[in-house]
C-alpha cells in the first residue's frame, strides 16, 4: 500500500512566514497545511499521514509552548520544530525538555529547516510503524483463549512443558498442543521471539496456585 504524502503543519501568525515556508516545503514535494493560531490547528481535520509541526513560540491566544505541552492530551503525536524571532535560551530549553525536535531562530536557514522537517517526518513515520505493530501484536494476543494466555505466560517465564503441566493440571501432551497454538496465533518463530512479544505486551507470569 502506497504511503500518503507527508504533511507539514505550519502554525505562525505571520502570513509572510507561513507562505515562505509553505513554498519551500512544497518545492520538495511535501504537503502543507497552515494556521494563524494554535486554536485553528486544534480545530482542524488532520489527514492520516506522516508529518510534523512547525510551530512559532509566541502566538496570539494559546502559545506554541502551551500547545506543545497539551499535544499528548489532544492525542496528537506529531514531532515539533519550534521557530522564533525571540530565540532566548530559557524558552528553547523548555521546548527541548518538553520533547521538541529542534529550535530554529528567524530568519530561518532553508537547508536547516528542510533537514529538521525531514528528521521530524522520519521520526513520525517510525512511531506510526511501531504503533501499528503494537496494535497488531495486541490483536494476536487478544485472539488467544484464557488457557492459551496462561500457557504463554508460563512458557515465557522459562517453564518446561512438564512444569507447566504440573502447575496447570494438564497432561504434557495437552500443554504441547496449547503451546503450539500460542506460537501459531502469535506468529512467533521461536521461543526468543515469543519472549520479546510478551515483553512488549507486558505479559507476566501468573501467580502460583496455593
Amino acid at each position: 500500500m502506497t504511503e500518503p504524502q507527508p504533511i507539514v503543519f505550519i502554525i505562525d501568525d505571520d502570513i509572510s512566514v507561513r507562505e515562505g515556508i509553505s513554498d519551500l516545503l512544497r518545492s520538495v514535494g511535501l504537503g502543507v497545511q497552515t494556521f494563524a493560531s494554535t486554536q485553528e490547528f486544534v480545530n482542524s481535520k488532520r489527514p492520516d499521514a506522516p508529518g510534523c509541526i512547525i510551530l512559532d513560540v509566541r502566538l496570539p491566544g494559546r502559545s506554541g509552548l502551551e500547545l506543545q505541552q497539551s499535544l499528548g492530551q489532544l492525542g496528537i503525536r506529531l514531532p515539533v520544530i519550534f521557530i522564533s524571532a525571540h530565540g532566548d535560551i530559557p524558552i528553547s530549553v523548555r521546548a527541548m525538555k518538553s520533547g521538541a525536535m529542534e529550535f530554529l531562530t528567524k530568519p530561518i536557514h532553508e537547508q536547516e529547516l528542510l533537514d529538521a522537517v525531514q528528521a521530524g517526518i522520519e521520526r513520525d513515520r517510525a512511531n506510526r510503524q511501531d504503533n501499528a505493530l503494537a496494535t497488531e501484536l495486541r490483536a494476536r494476543f487478544d485472539s488467544l483463549t484464557s488457557r492459551e494466555r496462561e500457557i504463554m505466560s508460563l512458557v515465557v517465564s522459562g517453564n518446561l512443558n512438564k512444569q507447566i503441566g504440573f502447575q496447570t493440571g494438564l497432561s504434557e501432551m495437552t500443554v504441547k498442543v496449547h503451546r503450539s497454538h500460542v506460537m501459531q496465533k502469535m506468529q512467533a518463530k521461536s521461543l526468543v521471539d515469543l519472549v520479546r512479544m510478551a515483553d512488549k505486551l507486558g505479559v507476566s507470569a501468573p501467580k502460583a496456585k496455593t
